[in-house]
């Protein structure tokens, strides 16, 4: 795999490769190139080698939207001819409305850091999707909180953050200051691949620029919030892979201020692991936690240990999953896609 090389920018360690991606390799693999995808656009897709980035050729007909920034794939030495992709270690998509098939936002990622900001734009219930997200992938998900020094008081957005979901690590920077490189250091070693995820104007771009120390003339271009409502615009427009100082990897993906969850049913679980294991003490099995007599979920609302609000979040991401998500039905091996079920 050329590892080795001496005019090499980088190790395929360094690059993020893993036992896990070595495993899958076989004999007539080893004349290949191992490259990280690390953008994609709709006919062409760039990576990073050992020697530094490349051009990837594409076989004939090939579908980009299959591809995902991060993944690795094995090419031709020379030509640099797309061969095949390697499985993924974890893969993070969303459901588009009116989209068939779900839209691949970054792949073999460590950690998530889900960013918003302390401001109106911080919002509870839209950083328990990006969670659920981050949790239905295998990922580790870290909420970090920006404009930090634009606020008299941070903590409680802190809290609020914190209590999102059990043992969840929270952390409050400056996008701006290199004071941001050391905070978030325990996730950017070399080799580890961190993916920017949330929605437009909480400083995403701002950040990458300083994780990577970028110069000025390839920095990412940033926008200010609206101030009237907080709210961002869009300066990046596609994924994108790039190096941070600190010799891990962070992948930058535009803002998502709207995002619908389908087959997260396991991300929700452990979002709302207070729910989870209250729920096999209510009476009934298909209990909904709204009215039924007997539920523990409500009986803890009523005790005050549990947040009703909280509840209440869970029950309408709980409903758009289930409707969202295609349920399998038929025999085996003649599996098809049913009517999307529907919470009751």
């Amino acid at each position: 795999m050329n590892d080795n090389a001496p005019s090499a920018t980088v190790t395929l360690p360094g690059l993020g490769w893993a036992p896990f991606y070595e495993e899958q390799l076989t004999p007539e693999d080893e004349e290949y190139d191992a490259l990280r995808i690390s953008s994609v656009h709709r006919s062409r897709m760039k990576g990073e080698s050992t020697h530094g980035p490349v051009r990837i050729s594409l076989p004939a007909q090939i579908n980009t939207s299959h591809f995902a920034v991060g993944d690795w794939v094995l090419a031709q030495p020379q030509s640099h001819l797309l061969v095949r992709r390697l499985e993924r270690r974890s893969l993070l998509e969303r459901q588009t409305v009116g989209a068939r098939n779900p839209q691949l936002i970054a792949a073999n990622v460590d950690t998530v850091f889900v960013v918003t900001s302390c401001n109106d734009d911080f919002n509870p219930a839209r950083l328990e999707r990006y969670l659920a997200l981050a949790n239905e992938a295998g990922t580790r998900a870290v909420i970090v909180l920006t404009k930090a020094d634009q606020v008299a008081d941070p903590a409680p957005y802190e809290a609020q953050a914190a209590a999102l979901q059990r043992e969840l690590e929270v952390v409050t920077i400056n996008a701006r200051s290199l004071d941001a490189v050391a905070a978030l250091a325990p996730w950017c070693g070399t080799g580890q691949t961190v993916a920017l995820i949330g929605s437009s104007g909480v400083g995403k771009s701002t950040l990458l620029n300083t994780l990577a120390r970028k110069s000025d003339e390839a920095k990412q271009a940033t926008g200010a919030i609206r101030e009237d409502d907080a709210k961002g615009r869009h300066t990046t427009t596609a994924r994108s892979l790039h190096r941070i100082a600190g010799g891990g990897w962070v992948i930058d993906t535009p803002g998502m201020r709207t995002l619908h969850v389908s087959d997260v049913s396991s991300g929700l679980e452990a979002l709302f692991a207070e729910i989870t294991e209250l729920a096999p003490n209510c009476r009934f099995r298909d209990c909904t936690h709204l009215h039924e007599p007997g539920c523990a979920v409500q009986a803890a609302v009523a005790a005050g240990t549990l947040d009703a609000a909280r509840l209440e979040r869970w029950r309408k991401l709980h409903e758009e999953n289930q409707q969202n998500t295609p349920t399998v039905t038929g025999a085996r091996g003649n599996k098809k896609s049913g009517p999307r079920g529907k919470f009751r």
